[in-house]
């Protein structure tokens, strides 16, 4: 059944890059183990762009960032020395676990411009794993499966669902695709995980006879398969997976324990912890 639909709200990340913020809201905090979605672009960038574009050195506690483009280039540095260009298709699963800090920054862009467009979602980590080591992989579009008939093409991003599994190492049961629809096509979402939910990136689809245009996520009750029909040519990444219990989220923190990002602030806020080896010359402030 469908819960309800969420539409994004524009956000500037600094310098006028915007987002648009999908998860969490007041009324979902959580869809499974998704904490925070958002929508980056489509926006394009001249050559020459000012270093205000960038996102520079942050840090997070307890959750895994997961980032994938559609179109664009963006460059990851982190705190355990991992450097990488993200392009389109490919996958950033970068879990902070008790800590981590990196950066996000448009070279690619500044050099010869370009066009940035895609998703970062936050995973919550489950009880008991929140401390973890901080671990960063990169995963090519070579390394994920792809199923395809005549009306859908889609991409496993993580975890399983249509008879597919990713190779994306995940910490709790859970299903993340891209999806492109074909006029007319008709996707279930999967029926063994208790919370879905469907983005619309571009296009429309329908779902329970309510049409859900792009820029907004439709959030579905636990029960049988929903059902969503693409209006047209659209794109549509669809998540979901078991719920992993009360979580707290206060700027890049997220916990299950309020002192635990009270203690995280306070460590930013002293400079304990880590800046990235090869980018340690300026960081975000913890905000007021």
């Amino acid at each position: 059944m469908l819960e309800r639909v969420i539409e994004q709200r524009r956000r500037d990340l600094g310098g006028g890059f915007e987002v648009g913020r999908v998860l969490p809201v007041a009324q979902r905090r959580m869809v499974g183990p998704f904490i925070f979605f958002d929508h980056m672009g489509p926006m394009r960038f001249e050559p020459g762009i000012p270093k205000s574009l960038d996102v520079r050195p942050h840090p997070h506690i307890g959750l895994s960032t997961v980032t994938y483009l559609f179109d664009g280039e963006i460059m990851h540095r982190d705190s355990i020395g991992s450097e990488i260009a993200i392009r389109p298709g490919e996958v950033n699963w970068m879990t902070a676990g008790r800590g981590i800090t990196h950066s996000e920054r448009l070279e690619h862009a500044r050099e010869v411009g370009d066009t940035i467009h895609g998703i970062q979602s936050w995973v919550a980590l489950p009880d008991g794993e929140e401390e973890v080591d901080p671990t960063f992989t990169h995963y090519g579009a070579a390394d994920l499966p792809i199923h395809e008939d005549k009306n859908i093409w889609m991409r496993l991003v993580a975890g399983r669902a249509y008879g597919m599994t990713s190779s994306v190492k995940t910490h709790s049961p859970m299903f993340y695709a891209h999806c492109l629809l074909q006029p007319g096509a008709t996707l279930e979402l999967p029926a063994d995980f208790p919370e879905r939910a469907a983005y619309v990136v571009t296009g429309a689809v329908e779902a329970e006879g309510q049409r859900i245009e792009a820029g907004r996520m439709a959030v579905f009750s636990s029960g049988d398969a929903p059902v969503i029909k693409a209006l047209a040519s659209s794109i549509v990444m669809v998540l979901g997976g078991e719920p992993i219990g009360q979580r707290f989220i206060d700027w890049n923190f997220v916990s299950s324990s309020k002192e635990r990002i009270e203690q995280a602030k306070a460590d930013w806020r002293a400079g304990r912890m880590k800046l990235p080896d090869l980018d340690h010359d300026d960081f975000v402030p913890l905000p007021e």
